[in-house]
């Protein structure tokens, strides 16, 4: 039996005669289509929604009782809204760029070696539109106010308005790879992916921002260049000396994939996921400041160690050859060392576990991640090795560890299919004991990378 022919006999049963029954089958296949596209959810997800409004009106239920199973607004339609509401006039471009997980190499980026994340289902929608007077207006569903600036100047914003310091980075990147920069616009970003959380929403508004500039540009160059331009932006304009990591993952992501990073070259591959894999995502909402200079402190720790034991990065040295000269070096700079060399083979591990099935040896080696980053990288916090703690002795869990920079925000939990909601209350029930705090919780899915997206 086809969708139509149990769309057709559902509505009979619900007392439609045959004629009727089979016209409202048609309506909901084009309902579903259609809802599926406006909110952003799978064509499945909308059907469901549907059908369960069908049940319940048939049942007699009230039109508020019905409004209230409404799906929430999309972020498309979220930015349609309010770039109408600020703006007067629609976008003429929309993109969108996905969040990150950090699933392992951990700070290995910026030192030559490589690196495995996961681009997500959740990330940053950007609309734009021209303006012909050359002012560019900024706005955000997270602040109130439009951010005015010229195109004559690209200068950083502090206070409420440092936000735009992203995509004004990005502008002030695209000449340096030889690409134009639109002149006025007006331009409006939305999220669903939580700030803060080691998930990388600098990366994605950065993503997001340079495909918006350089569509409505009419330039369409490589998309290693557009990662380029995402990192040049981080590192020159924001402050941030990462590597390129977070938006490699944000550019290259795919569905039921990891993205592989070689950060020498760099370069960039897929990695096939396990379909039984999930990850889960225990956002602590403690500080994450890497602008505040412990990023930025680990890197230059990382630096000085290279430079002492004379190579150019610590991707040049095998654990054999630091085991050899690791008494030379000073203790900050000897644990650094460690942690980055030793990150590096176990992202090796990891690739080949995953390339095996491997989901126990693979949580194994996540697992150890995090606890060469607590001990030797010292980037963790209580609250995160709590989490660790907790999540490694629950079954159905093969491994946890912080993701992102660390000093806060979020850590992972690689778990099989069985892992759901009451298993990850528990957590949040354990961590609120300890800390008083309140754990945000994000069952997330790999998703494509940053894209381009049609306006109609």
């Amino acid at each position: 039996m086809n969708e139509i022919e149990q769309l057709t006999r559902l509505c009979e049963r619900l007392g439609a005669e045959p004629a009727a029954a089979a016209v409202m089958a048609a309506q909901l296949q084009k309902r579903a289509t259609q809802l599926s596209a406006e909110r952003g959810v799978t064509r499945e997800e909308a059907m469901h929604y549907l059908l369960e409004v069908l049940v319940k009106g048939r049942q007699g239920e009230s039109p508020e009782s019905l409004a209230m199973s409404r799906p929430e607004p999309s972020p498309r339609e979220r930015l349609l809204t309010r770039f109408h509401a600020v703006f007067g006039r629609g976008p003429t471009v929309i993109t969108r760029a996905p969040g990150r997980i950090e699933f392992i190499g951990n700070h290995t980026d910026y030192n030559g070696g490589t690196v495995l994340g996961a681009a997500i289902d959740r990330g940053v929608w950007v609309g734009l539109a021209p303006r012909d007077d050359g002012q560019r207006r900024f706005a955000s569903e997270l602040t109130e106010g439009v951010v005015e600036t010229s195109a004559d100047r690209v200068a950083p914003q502090a206070g409420e308005a440092a936000w735009t310091n992203y995509p004004l980075g990005v502008l002030a990147a695209l000449p340096e790879f030889g690409l134009q920069t639109p002149a006025g616009f007006d331009y409006l970003a939305v999220s669903d992916l939580p700030t803060g959380a080691g998930l990388s929403s600098s990366a994605a508004i950065e993503l997001a921002s340079a495909l918006a500039f350089l569509e409505v540009t009419g330039q369409h160059p490589e998309r290693e260049t557009v990662v380029k331009i995402g990192r040049h932006a981080e590192n020159h304009f924001v402050g941030v000396p990462c590597g390129i990591l977070d938006q490699g993952v944000s550019g290259f992501g795919r569905k039921d994939h990891l993205v592989f990073i070689d950060c020498r070259g760099p370069e960039f591959a897929t990695v096939p996921m396990p379909a039984q894999a999930r990850f889960w995502i225990f956002n602590t909402h403690t500080k994450h400041a890497l602008v505040d200079g412990l990023y930025a402190a680990r890197h230059r720790e990382c630096m000085a160690a290279a430079r002492l034991l004379g190579v150019e990065q610590l991707v040049d040295l095998s654990p054999d050859d630091l085991t050899a000269r690791i008494d030379s070096l000073p203790l900050v700079e000897a644990r650094r060392a460690r942690h980055i060399v030793e990150e590096i083979v176990r992202v090796a591990a990891t690739r080949a576990t995953l390339a095996e099935g491997d989901l126990v040896a693979t949580g194994k080696l996540l697992t150890a991640s995090h606890r060469s980053s607590q001990h030797l990288f010292e980037n963790s916090t209580p609250e995160l090795d709590f989490l660790v703690d907790t999540l490694t002795a629950l079954p159905g869990v093969f491994g946890a560890r912080l993701t992102g920079g660390g000093f806060g925000g979020a850590a992972m939990a690689l778990t099989d299919a069985a892992f759901g909601d009451e298993q990850a209350q528990t957590v949040a029930k354990a961590y609120a004991a300890r800390f008083g705090g309140e754990l945000e919780i994000l069952q997330t899915r790999t998703g494509a990378g940053a894209t381009v997206l049609s306006v109609d």
